[in-house]
């Protein structure tokens, strides 16, 4: 079974942005002689996670789209913190992402001669002094944000005395702490990084590549800079934390080194709810054993999503979508799992699987009998073939959800006396349930099955409310289960007033020792990724798996469940990501396989035809359209009822087939008024885009109007100003140090803010009058 896929994203560096449009400006006015070298640039002092996937991307993308070079770079200035294992690992996952630097491998370790003169050219220009000051005393003559510093007794001191000091601080006279390098530039500057910030500080420490050879040091700001100049990097691009560190970049080039020189620029960093993104914070979870190592498959690393089955292609894709701007922003979870599906529906063969089985005894099946039935790996809505046979046999197994003694209402799927159809198989009714006698629980079900419906389908027409996955209790390999969810039960877990660890979701990770599984999947190479149908997409564990005993990894459910635990909304603070009120976008596709239209009978095309001439859709959005009459009927029944052609036609082909999974239109319990009124309830600001996606999955599993939905869990939009602004004033008073600071220039933090405003509005404040009403009350 192949695993190629579609590649959607595989260009995020090429979309447009701020860093983008300055090069394009630079190579058009000749500077650096038309040439672009960026740099990626780790620190070794632990594992890559998904927010540094971002700037990977970045650097590399954007160097290849001008015919320039990347570097990889490790800034390994930190021997206490820094370790070989990091440095391979982090090698390793950029050319996972699909990067790769040629010979371009470089170590700021390598440049320590070169910094160390580099810092002699600043003593003896008078540019830095050797402070004996304790760190206590560096601390308290600091200043604050409102106060200036003060300057240290040692600041005037003779050049020479400074170069000997220095000299004997390399030579290893001294001990830790006793000395520092620091910059001469201004203690009463507002930047308080100018504060004549430490160059070198003494560290008897080994490092892991240049072993005992240096005991002083270089700061990051220190040596960051240099080492871009060393290497000739023209645009070094790094996250907004750097921004009022640009100021130090440019001292130090100012001062230390010659043209030419790089230039120093800014972007938002990724920052992801119900996660952490902290290597400090990272390091305390593996340190503690609250995770499995680095790479547990609920670890936002790279190693970690790797392992849990997550593909390069869909991270790249969500490091397209969310953009590259000057503000911090939070991205819904949410939007990582859409993009993990989006890649994997073209990727993963759909086979059947139950998790928790429960025994089916056809009754009126022959024994010793069995089957091998016809199943397409394929839905009719991905431009794949491919087919495997399923062995059908007198006993099976499927969902013990799928089966409830006393039905509620709204459920369809088996009951005593009710017949439901077995997917790719027959129509069966239950006829009796035997219990355990001790615990009284159902453990097995006596059915009988109807065999003029092979296939799926009666001869006489009747219909029946629901399909089930199930597999043969002889073929079915037993395999074990984990069941991957969110790490943390708290959106913003480190924004919280309790301990940030007290928020770990103890529901994460979930063993099913005793899974059941269709044969097919021992044919298959051990990393296919799967859709397990109705169960979500997993893959075989890399780690834990063997032949005879097979572990498989969820990588990402069907459709986002959290919502509906949450209590129907999840909450959202992305701003310019996901809070778009137009219909959801099919993901893109690469050029090496396009989402082909599928072939139609001369009627269909007709209708095809029909349908992009009168309403203005593409042709292959009209053709899939009317490649199903029951789908062409339900777009044309929404259209009639007033809904834009444009945004039916998005929701059935974006979110109504990916429910469908290959069931019949008329298994769901929602029409073609559903569907409209939902888009009416997004076109007049009654709902977000986003809510309306959680009211769609809402619509599907319970067959309630949206209207009642939104009323009922009260998901309106919050759009009074005057009710906004009173949560707006509060939210600012509440945080005063943030509001000073944002006062004081650093706008950034208005992500901050809108993400406060719709907490306590439980997601529901119309973000762009948040945003409005925010940035009035700090003006």
């Amino acid at each position: 079974m192949s695993d190629a896929a579609t590649d959607p994203g595989s260009k995020p560096g090429t979309a447009t942005n701020f860093i983008r449009d300055t090069i394009i400006e630079d190579i058009a006015s000749g500077k650096y002689d038309g040439r672009v070298v960026t740099r990626f640039p780790p620190e070794p002092n632990g594992y890559l996670h998904i927010g540094h996937a971002k700037a990977i991307n970045l650097d590399f993308n954007l160097a290849d789209e001008f015919g320039g070079v990347c570097n990889l770079r490790f800034d390994d200035t930190n021997p206490e913190t820094e370790d070989p294992e990091y440095v391979a690992a982090i090698i390793r996952d950029v050319k996972w992402l699909g990067f790769d630097w040629d010979d371009r491998l470089y170590f700021a370790s390598d440049y320590f001669e070169k910094l160390y003169e580099c810092a002699v050219k600043l003593i003896k220009d008078g540019k830095a002094y050797v402070d004996s000051q304790s760190d206590e005393e560096l601390r308290a003559t600091r200043g604050t944000v409102t106060e200036p510093g003060t300057e240290s007794p040692y600041r005037n001191r003779p050049v020479e005395e400074n170069l000997d000091l220095f000299e004997r601080m390399r030579a290893g006279e001294f001990k830790d702490g006793e000395h520092v390098l620091r910059a001469k530039i201004d203690m009463a500057a507002t930047n308080m990084k100018l504060r004549d910030p430490l160059l070198y500080r003494i560290r008897h420490a080994h490092h892991y590549r240049r072993g005992d050879d240096w005991c002083i040091y270089p700061m990051y700001d220190y040596a960051h800079p240099l080492s871009d100049a060393i290497e000739g990097i023209t645009h070094s691009i790094c996250t907004l934390e750097f921004e009022n560190n640009r100021a130090l970049y440019d001292w130090v080039l100012d001062n230390a080194w010659t043209v030419p020189r790089p230039h120093q620029y800014e972007f938002n960093r990724l920052h992801l709810t119900y996660t952490v993104l902290s290597k400090r914070k990272l390091l305390q979870l593996v340190d503690d054993g609250l995770v499995d190592g680095w790479d547990d498959p609920r670890m936002p690393t790279l190693t970690g999503q790797r392992r849990r089955g997550v593909t390069p292609e869909a991270i790249r894709d969500l490091c397209s979508r969310v953009g590259v701007i000057k503000t911090d922003t939070r991205v819904d979870l949410g939007l990582y799992d859409y993009a993990i599906r989006n890649d994997l529906n073209f990727r993963a063969p759909r086979v059947m699987a139950v998790v928790r089985p429960l025994k089916v005894v056809i009754t009126n099946y022959p024994e010793g009998q069995t089957e091998w039935l016809d199943a397409p790996y394929w839905p009719h809505d991905v431009p794949k073939e491919g087919s495997r046979k399923v062995p059908f046999s007198r006993t099976l197994f499927i969902e013990r959800d799928d089966f409830m003694e006393t039905p509620v209402k709204k459920f369809y799927r088996l009951a005593p006396g009710r017949e439901v159809r077995l997917r790719y198989g027959y129509f069966i009714t239950c006829d009796e349930g035997i219990k355990d006698p001790k615990t009284g629980e159902i453990e097995e079900l006596r059915c009988t099955y109807d065999p003029k419906t092979r296939g799926g389908d009666s001869a006489d027409g009747r219909k029946v409310k629901a399909t089930l996955h199930w597999v043969s209790a002889e073929h079915s390999v037993s395999a074990e289960v984990r069941l991957y969810d969110r790490l943390f039960t708290e959106a913003e877990p480190e924004s919280q007033d309790e301990d940030w660890k007290s928020f770990i979701n103890p529901e994460s990770r979930i063993v099913v020792e005793d899974a059941r599984i269709e044969p097919s999947v021992t044919d298959d190479p051990a990393d296919t990724r799967y859709q397990f149908e109705r169960q979500g997409y997993f893959w075989r564990d890399p780690m834990d798996s063997t032949d005879e005993r097979p572990v498989f990894n969820r990588i990402v459910t069907l459709r986002d469940s959290w919502a509906k635990i949450s209590g129907g909304h999840v909450e959202t603070t992305v701003e310019r990501v996901d809070e778009a009120k137009a219909a959801p976008q099919r993901p893109p596709v690469s050029s090496s396989e396009e989402r082909k239209p599928p072939r139609l009978n001369a009627r269909r095309r007709e209708r095809a035809e029909r349908f992009e001439a009168d309403y203005e859709l593409d042709s292959q959005d009209a053709a899939l359209l009317s490649a199903d009459d029951a789908i062409a009927e339900f777009f044309l029944e929404a259209v009639s009822q007033g809904t834009p052609p444009l945004s039916a036609a998005n929701w059935i082909l974006n979110e109504l087939l990916r429910e469908l999974k290959g069931l019949d239109l008329a298994d769901l319990p929602i029409t073609a008024s559903h569907l409209a009124e939902l888009i009416a309830l997004m076109d007049d600001d009654t709902i977000s885009g986003r809510i309306a996606k959680d009211v769609f999955a809402e619509m599907i599993e319970s067959g309630e109007k949206p209207g009642s939905i939104v009323e009922a869990k009260g998901l309106r939009q919050l759009t009074d100003q005057s009710e906004l602004e009173s949560v707006v004033k509060a939210v600012v008073e509440g945080h005063p140090d943030k509001a000073e600071t944002y006062r004081g220039g650093k706008t950034g933090l208005i992500g901050f803010f809108v993400g406060q405003v719709m907490r306590r509005t439980d997601g529901k404040a119309n973000p762009e009058l948040a945003r409005k009403l925010i940035e009035e009350e700090l003006a």
